[in-house]
């Protein structure tokens, strides 16, 4: 059987359903030894009058003068009026007295006008069984029920058997539990309402302290020059007490981190800084580098063939260091958060232009594209939507074998235009696709490759749409590979920005 666990809910309800069953337990304990004290002090009570009793039975029974108990509890003089032993007293006592081993005068007080009938058979064989003994003790008598029992032997070797009903110590103590067991759901009742009050009033400083660390989890710590500003109250800080010393350590370490933040923001606009003055810097020894090998091109023909080659190599690397020194200069960029332009860009158009520049670029790929029959407008940056279109195409054709089919769409949906670039290619590795939008990303160990490859190129594609309030993301099998952009269009507002995803 399972056990029953406290664990996954509310601290709320653990401390009621605690003090609750905390209470039933002391209910039942209090309401137990109530009712054994109850009983105990009825059966004295019962055996100090199965002795009264007794000896108002033996002197009726004996027939002989002499003082006995009367039934108002003081001692009476003479015998019961009538002569019967059981003349006088309560319904439901029995007398009996066993002569000779054999059952004479047995009888018992009924209900009606107190007056004695005899016993049966059974009955009388039940007491007659009874060893004669000086302390009283419980039987069952049928028909009658339980009943307290004394037998006494006499001078001349008769036994007198006395005996009480126990049906009124009973019927007392079911009252008493009755009794009990309604006082105690009661008070668990007023227990728990009252209990959730007071347990609900002590935690509250919890649930500000809660909602503090709630409000804090929601904010974008992940990029950015970020401040927490988030404090618990001082009401809530108080370390003489449980949650003023969780509110005080929550405090401490919103402390540590804003810290640790504004380190790591200073860390990387240093590193943003450097980037982007080793590649301004870059752009002008690269430029000569690769003029001064485009102007031996004349000569490479009368050159050394090793020569010639040795010129070749560094025009092309040249030009290699060139797209890479402006890819990251455009990343440094776009991390510094400087502002794009915005005018509003026809993506119809510019994926008209981007496919005739890919169908040059790569004449071996099959090209498709799938236009509605407006015009689809965006607000944003020409150039850069430009180059994310460029970068996505140039991504399908540089890293899938000649012959795919590459098809570019363009749809609206909602207030947003999308644009999906899906080829049958290999398809991206499943361990390069979580991270295909991180820098210097590549996949050339299975895909194949004709050209070099950065592993900028898509890094720059998250990086601007994101810029411009966008989306995109990557499905990718065998077979099919599809890249999804989604924009804003122009006089709606922004999409919710997410980070690209795979």
């Amino acid at each position: 059987m399972r056990r029953f666990r406290l664990r996954g809910l509310p601290l709320r309800i653990q401390l009621i359903v605690g003090l609750v069953a905390l209470m039933a337990l002391l209910s039942a304990v209090i309401g137990g030894v109530s009712l054994l004290a109850l009983d105990r002090f009825q059966l004295n009570q019962l055996d100090g009058q199965l002795a009264v009793a007794e000896t108002h039975n033996r002197y009726g029974l004996d027939g002989s003068s002499g003082s006995y108990p009367n039934s108002g509890g003081g001692s009476g003089l003479g015998p019961p009026p009538t002569g019967d032993p059981l003349v006088g007293l309560g319904s439901g006592t029995i007398s009996m007295r066993i002569k000779d081993g054999q059952p004479d005068r047995g009888q018992v007080v009924t209900s009606t006008n107190n007056l004695p009938q005899p016993l049966t058979a059974g009955q009388s064989a039940v007491l007659k069984a009874l060893a004669p003994s000086s302390h009283p003790r419980t039987v069952e008598v049928p028909g009658l029920g339980n009943y307290r029992v004394l037998a006494s032997t006499e001078a001349d070797g008769d036994i007198i058997i006395t005996g009480l009903p126990l049906n009124y110590a009973h019927s007392t103590l079911v009252k008493l539990a009755l009794v009990i067991s309604l006082a105690t759901v009661g008070g668990l009742l007023l227990a728990g309402v009252l209990g959730a009050a007071i347990v609900s009033r002590a935690l509250r400083p919890l649930r500000r302290v809660a909602a503090t660390a709630d409000l804090v989890s929601s904010m974008e710590l992940h990029k950015g020059e970020v401040d927490v500003p988030v404090r618990v109250g001082a009401e809530d800080t108080d370390r003489r007490t449980e949650v003023g010393q969780v509110g005080a350590a929550l405090n401490q370490l919103l402390g540590h981190v804003t810290s640790a933040l504004q380190a790591r923001h200073d860390s990387e606009e240093r590193v943003r800084q450097f980037v982007a003055d080793a590649s301004h810097e870059l752009r002008t020894p690269l430029a000569a580098i690769r003029g001064y090998a485009e102007l031996t091109r004349p000569s490479r023909a009368d050159a050394p063939p090793d020569l010639a080659h040795a010129m070749e190599r560094v025009e092309s690397q040249a030009i290699r260091m060139s797209s890479l020194v402006e890819d990251l200069l455009l990343l440094a960029r776009l991390d510094s958060g400087r502002p794009l332009e915005r005018e509003e860009v026809d993506l119809s158009l510019l994926l008209v232009e981007a496919i005739g520049d890919a169908h040059a670029a790569g004449p071996d790929h099959r090209w498709d594209l799938a236009l509605p029959e407006e015009p689809v407008v965006v607000a944003g940056d020409g150039p850069r939507l430009h180059q994310v279109v460029v970068n996505l195409l140039a991504n399908a054709r540089t890293h899938t074998p000649p012959g795919t089919q590459v098809t570019v769409t363009l749809d609206v949906e909602g207030d947003a235009a999308v644009v999906t670039v899906v080829d049958d290619g290999p398809g991206v590795p499943s361990s390069v696709l979580p991270d295909i939008f991180e820098r210097f990303t590549r996949a050339d160990t299975s895909r194949s490759r004709t050209a070099g490859s950065t592993g900028l190129g898509l890094s720059i594609v998250a990086a601007v749409v994101n810029a411009h309030r966008g989306q995109i993301w990557v499905d990718s099998v065998p077979g099919h590979t599809c890249f999804t952009v989604r924009l804003p269009l122009a006089d709606r507002p922004a999409l919710v920005p997410e980070p690209a995803h795979a």
